[in-house]
């Protein structure tokens, strides 16, 4: 019995040290590009440039894949230095996003059941509450990427335009016209 422990110590032993090796010896470096423009993102993980995260929409940058005027979070200083990082030209918020109006999750209090299912699909856990208890919205954490919505099953989230005040608003970007002089 002591011999068959003593065994299978030794056998766990040196399979520890050979993976220990192993992941120091065959590590895969990644693109240090992606993870720069990952570090650059929000991070909120919300979709809304239509990738699944923000690593896979840093990739995509990364490869000239994608535009860099996606990140409805990170906004037009989040573009300006992606544009400076990657040697790109600053865009404008894309057309998507410049009609999108930006909005905030409200959740009807009375209708809450508490079933946590936004709470699962919060990317940036802007929604506390317990299980079988009233949930709310941290207004400051909020993104308005809107995945809360779709997994409530009782229709108790709201998106509800934010209205510009001086944090908020931008000064509208210049259209030139056509056929004008510089």
């Amino acid at each position: 019995m002591l011999l068959t422990i003593l065994s299978l110590s030794i056998l766990a032993s040196l399979f520890g040290l050979l993976l220990g090796y192993s992941s120091v010896r065959f590590r895969v470096e990644g693109d240090p590009l992606a993870d720069k423009i990952d570090s650059l993102l929000p991070q909120t993980q919300c979709g809304q440039c239509g990738f699944v995260g923000c690593r896979p929409y840093a990739e995509a940058l990364v490869k000239g894949e994608s535009e860099i005027n996606l990140c409805v979070p990170g906004g037009e200083d989040t573009i300006a230095v992606l544009a400076e990082t990657l040697g790109r030209e600053i865009l404008p918020i894309s057309d998507e996003q410049a009609t999108h109006v930006p909005a905030l999750a409200v959740i009807i209090e009375e209708f809450c059941i508490g079933c946590t299912k936004c709470i699962q699909a919060c990317p940036v856990d802007a929604i506390v509450g317990a299980a079988k208890q009233m949930h709310t919205v941290i207004a400051e954490e909020c993104t308005g990427c809107e995945l809360c919505v779709p997994p409530c099953p009782v229709d108790c989230i709201d998106m509800r335009p934010i209205r510009p005040d001086t944090s908020t608003w931008t000064w509208p970007q210049p259209q030139m016209e056509v056929g004008a002089r510089n």
